[in-house]
């Protein structure tokens, strides 16, 4: 489904992140991966070169913006071309209602999880400019279209990358792009895991999804590799989540 394509994925050192690095390599792209812990990511390459496809590993920031043109002249340099990019790195932030959320996390938080992506497109929009092709997609949230208590940063940068992907998508339709953004429910990753800490919230959360389990990281990469393919010719600036029903009640 995407021979002969090249791949950029931001956050590719574990969770989703690294089930979309995997799945895409299985479906023949070559790719670039970054994470800032560069340990997990040649983790995820490893894993990558032991089903036969190819990668790079790189140690980038998406928060800093100098990184992130440089990650996309890095895959340029090695693959010659940046066909897919799936921004996906992210942070949780803590937990805190909005008057007491800390300056500090809130700006470590948007930076992350929203300049991170705007700046990861600014790059990979200039890239693709010059072939007329490419697919963006840009890992938002089930919270970026709802609320949630004691996550005003996280929700509130969600929502951003949702609006950003259908600005975006407006703006380059007709040169070729397609910029799409997927909304993850609670998945089993270690992100979820670090901020459900008991067995009763767990049960809460599970009786908030109408499958009654969460959702496993592959299942979130298989609809970012269908996005990523011709086979979504005709999808741009829309929101797909990935939530077992979460959004439905």
């Amino acid at each position: 489904m995407l021979k002969n394509k090249i791949a950029l994925v931001t956050g590719a050192s574990s969770g989703i992140g690294r089930a979309i690095a995997l799945v895409l390599a299985r479906e023949g792209a070559k790719l670039t991966l970054s994470d800032l812990n560069i340990e997990l990511v040649n983790e995820t390459r490893e894993l990558i070169s032991a089903q036969g496809g190819e990668s790079i590993a790189v140690k980038s920031d998406v928060g800093n913006a100098k990184a992130c043109h440089d990650l996309v002249k890095l895959t340029v340099e090695q693959f010659g071309k940046v066909d897919i990019a799936c921004n996906c790195a992210g942070i949780g932030g803590p937990s805190a209602l909005t008057a007491d959320y800390s300056l500090t996390a809130w700006e470590q938080v948007i930076r992350t999880n929203l300049s991170g992506v705007f700046y990861g497109m600014q790059a990979q929009i200039a890239a693709m400019m010059l072939q007329g092709s490419g697919s963006i997609i840009n890992i938002a949230s089930v919270l970026g279209v709802v609320g949630t208590p004691r996550s005003p940063a996280y929700v509130a940068a969600k929502h951003g990358v949702i609006g950003l992907t259908q600005t975006a998508a407006w703006e380059y339709g007709t040169s070729g792009l397609r910029i799409n953004a997927v909304g993850p429910g609670y998945i089993e990753t270690p992100l979820e895991r670090s901020l459900v800490t008991s067995a009763s919230a767990h049960d809460a959360l599970l009786a908030a999804h109408a499958l009654g389990r969460l959702g496993q990281p592959k299942e979130v990469a298989e609809l970012v590799a269908w996005l990523a393919s011709d086979r979504a010719s005709f999808v741009t600036g829309a929101f797909y989540p990935v939530d077992g029903g979460y959004l439905a009640k």
